[in-house]
């Protein structure tokens, strides 16, 4: 299978390029490719000719779409238009990955694939609408929901709490800030087994189970044997974006096609062995 993955220098995308063999495989990202770039991004991904194009690229700082939110709207909504038609003209799939934040997180039960989104932020938003620009343009499609995702790379949750661990020795984690802890290596497998599955439409990817930031924190130091660290517990911290307080993503539609996703602290377990 050729593959093509935008964002192909994220946690995501180098997950997937470490389960694809090179040369079936088309690395998209700054600065070599550009996705708002229309005319370039369909001549690359044509003259490749993938099977799927796996769209992993966007802007993900929360925050940071709120300070910039035209430079959000152009890469996440704009950017994934432009991979779609490429995607639909080359003849091929695309998988869009979305996020848990198109919920508004007021659901105490879990979100299933087809209930209707809240995004409260402006990345929210834009994703939403990523989501709404694929189905459009591409009837072919698998828009993927993930969430609280760490894999490959120094910018991420566990690698945060273990800097601040050798750094400080203590640290403060929300306890009401409640989500799914997602490995992006066991994503990266369910997405590649989906794609050779013709059942388009949208799945939830995350490993299951729920937990708060600060339990969260908890599991990365005690599995890492980091001793002597002090974790606070406490409330929302103020941020720019408003992001949902508790949002858990059911797996129906994959769970149906036999993917299925490991509990979080085993995978976490397996994320921490890797380093």
């Amino acid at each position: 299978m050729r593959v093509a993955v935008t964002g192909s220098k994220g946690q995501l995308g180098k997950a997937i390029q470490a389960l694809v063999p090179r040369g079936d495989l088309l690395p998209i990202d700054l600065p070599e490719h550009d996705i708002t770039d229309l005319t370039r991004t369909v001549a690359s991904i044509q003259a490749f000719a993938p099977d799927v194009v796996i769209h992993t690229a966007a802007i993900t700082d929360v925050d940071g779409c709120e300070r910039d939110p035209d430079l959000a709207y152009r890469v996440n909504v704009i950017g994934t238009r432009n991979v779609a038609v490429a995607a639909l003209q080359a003849g091929c799939p695309i998988v869009y990955i979305s996020t848990d934040y198109v919920f508004d997180g007021a659901k105490p039960s879990p979100y299933r694939e087809y209930d209707a989104p809240n995004p409260l932020s402006v990345y929210a938003r834009t994703k939403e609408a990523g989501e709404r620009v694929v189905r459009h343009h591409a009837p072919a499609h698998y828009v993927v929901r993930i969430a609280w995702l760490y894999g490959q790379g120094p910018r991420n949750f566990p690698q945060t709490v273990l800097r601040l661990a050798r750094e400080r020795g203590e640290m403060a984690m929300v306890t009401d800030e409640i989500g799914s802890p997602t490995y992006a290596h066991d994503v990266a497998k369910a997405l590649l087994q989906l794609v050779t599955i013709p059942a388009y439409g949208t799945y939830h990817l995350t490993n299951s189970g729920v937990c708060s930031r600060y339990e969260l924190a908890q599991a990365v130091v005690e599995l890492a044997g980091v001793e002597g660290v002090t974790i606070h517990p406490c409330k929302h911290y103020q941020r720019l974006a408003h992001v949902p307080k508790r949002c858990e993503l059911k797996n129906a539609m994959a769970a149906q096609l036999g993917i299925r996703m490991r509990p979080w602290r085993e995978a976490l377990a397996a994320y921490i062995e890797s380093l």
